[in-house]
C-alpha cells in the first residue's frame, strides 16, 4: 500500500507538471494562430490510451509515462515529421511565424514551470508558514555519519558557516556541506575552527548524503533487533539510558562511540523507567552492539523551532524568494555532476528515485513542496541549450534573430536527432543507477 500511495502522488505530480508545461507552449501557439495537431499527456508510440479530437487538435493520454508533448505544425520536434517539413510553409505553421512569436512559444513551458513553483511556494507560505530550526538554537552540536567524520567533523561539532557564508537553518547544513568548495567553519568545545574541504570529501558525502548528520538526541529505546542481548537482559522499549558503567552520558552518539570497546564483554546501563532510576547489566555482542534502536523522542520537545506565518500579500515575495533559492541551489548541485572526482553522476536518479521522495502516506505539504521543486528542476533542465529540449530550439531562434538567417532545415533535423540521443542516454543513466541501487 505504501508503494501505491507513493506511485499515486508521483503520477499526479508528474501529470500536473506535464500538462501545465505543455500548456505553456499550447496557449501562445493558439494565440499566434499556429496549428497544434496534438496535445498529449505521456507519449503514445503506436497507440494511445485515450484520445479525442476537438477542432484541429487531438487531445490524448499515451501509455509511456516519460513526459508529454504538443505537436505544433511546421516545427521539427520528436515526431521528426519530414514529410510535412518538405512541403511549402503554410501561414498556420510554426516555421511561418515571426521569430519573436516562435521564441515566446518555445519559452512558454519553462515560464509556466517557474510561475507554478512561485505560486505553490507562495500558497504554502500563506497556508503552512515556514517552520525551521535556527542553527543558533542548537547548543549541543550535531551527530555525524562516518563519511562526515572522515572530512574532520566530530560528534558535538556545530557547522556555523560554509565558504565564509553563515548558515542560519539546520535543514540547510547537509546541502551546504555538499556544495562547499573551500572550507567549513565549526564550533567545537566553544572554539571556532576551520576545516578544509576536498573533492574526495564530497565524494564520501554524496555517497552517504541521506545519513550525513542528525540532531543529537538522548538514548531512548525505540526498538530491538531480533537477537538483541540488551532485550534479553531486561531492557524495555521506552527506557531512557543515561549512564554507562557509572559515567553519565547525555546523547545517543556518546553511547555508540563507547560501547564497541566492550565487545564480547558486559556493561552496566543506568536508565530511567517510568520515572524511576535503575541499573541493568547486559552483555555486548562480539561486534560491539547491544541490538537496540533509539527512537520515540520528538525533536521539537528538545529544540526551539521557529514558525513564521505570511499574509496574502507577504506570501508572494516570500514564494518568489523561495523559488529563487531553490533554483540557485539546484544549479549548484547540477554542477557536481560534471566534477568526475566526486562521482556525483553515479547518484543521478530516475523515476524510482523521484517517486521515492514522496511520502508513504498522503502528505499534501510534502506533495506540494516536492512538486514545486520538480517544477523548478524541469524549468532549468528544459532551458538548457541542448537540441530536442526547449533550450535547444531557443538557441536556434535567437541565432536567427541576431544573424537574420534561418538555420538550414537539415541542421535542425540533425540537431534534433543528436539531442534525442543525448536525452535517451541520460534516461538510461538515471534509471540504470536506480536499478543498480536495487541490487
Amino acid at each position: 500500500m505504501d508503494i501505491l500511495i507513493q506511485a499515486a502522488q508521483f503520477v499526479l505530480s508528474l501529470s500536473l507538471l506535464i500538462v501545465l508545461h505543455e500548456g505553456g507552449h499550447f496557449l501562445p501557439a493558439k494565440l499566434f494562430k499556429t496549428k497544434v495537431e496534438k496535445f498529449y499527456l505521456f507519449f503514445d508510440p503506436w497507440f494511445s490510451l485515450v484520445k479525442k479530437k476537438v477542432g484541429e487538435t487531438e487531445y490524448g493520454i499515451g501509455w509511456l509515462p516519460l513526459g508529454g508533448y504538443v505537436k505544433i505544425a511546421g516545427m521539427i520536434d520528436e515526431s521528426m515529421d519530414k514529410e510535412q517539413m518538405a512541403s511549402e510553409p503554410q501561414p498556420w505553421e510554426f516555421r511561418s511565424k515571426p521569430a519573436w512569436q516562435r521564441l515566446i512559444i518555445m519559452v512558454g513551458g519553462v515560464t509556466v514551470n517557474v510561475i507554478l513553483a512561485i505560486f505553490i511556494y507562495s500558497g504554502m507560505m500563506m497556508y503552512y508558514g515556514e517552520t525551521y530550526l535556527p542553527v543558533e538554537k542548537i547548543d549541543n552540536g550535531l551527530m555525524y555519519s562516518e563519511a562526515a567524520q572522515d572530512m574532520g567533523l566530530q560528534n558535538g561539532d556545530l557547522v556555523l558557516a560554509v565558504d565564509g557564508e553563515p548558515i542560519e537553518r539546520y535543514a540547510d547544513i547537509p546541502k551546504e556541506l555538499l556544495l562547499s568548495e573551500e572550507s567549513i567553519t565549526i564550533l567545537r568545545a566553544g572554539q571556532r575552527r576551520e576545516l578544509p574541504v576536498s573533492s574526495s570529501d564530497k565524494k564520501g558525502l554524496i555517497q552517504a548524503q541521506r545519513g550525513m548528520l542528525s540532531l543529537r538526541m538522548p538514548y531512548v529505546v525505540g526498538a530491538f533487533t531480533d537477537s538483541s542481548l540488551a532485550q534479553q537482559a531486561g531492557l524495555q522499549k521506552g527506557d531512557s539510558i543515561v549512564a554507562l558503567n557509572g559515567t553519565k552520558l547525555r546523547y545517543f552518539d556518546q553511547f555508540t562511540e563507547r560501547i564497541p570497546a566492550f565487545a564480547g564483554d558486559s556493561v552496566t546501563l543506568g536508565l530511567y523507567r517510568a520515572g524511576q532510576y535503575q541499573e541493568l547489566t547486559t552483555a555486548v555482542s562480539d561486534s560491539g552492539k547491544l541490538g537496540v534502536y533509539a527512537g520515540g523522542v520528538n525533536p521539537r520537545s528538545l529544540y526551539e523551532v521557529k514558525t513564521r506565518k505570511y499574509g496574502f500579500f507577504a506570501s508572494f515575495p516570500a514564494g518568489l524568494a523561495k523559488a529563487q533559492t531553490v533554483l540557485q541551489d539546484y544549479i549548484r548541485q547540477f554542477g557536481l555532476i560534471f566534477n568526475a572526482e566526486t562521482e556525483a553522476y553515479k547518484e543521478v536518479g530516475g523515476f524510482l528515485t523521484i517517486g521515492s521522495q514522496f511520502d508513504t502516506s498522503w502528505n499534501w505539504q510534502r506533495f506540494w513542496n516536492f512538486t514545486a521543486f520538480l517544477s523548478i528542476m524541469l524549468a532549468f533542465l528544459n532551458i538548457l541549450p541542448i537540441p530536442a529540449l526547449d533550450g535547444g530550439h531557443v538557441v536556434f531562434v535567437l541565432w536567427e534573430m541576431i544573424s537574420g538567417r534561418k538555420p538550414p532545415q537539415k541542421v535542425l533535423e540533425y540537431a534534433q536527432m543528436v539531442g534525442f540521443i543525448l536525452l535517451l542516454a541520460l534516461i538510461v543513466l538515471a534509471n540504470g543507477n536506480d536499478i543498480l541501487k536495487l541490487f
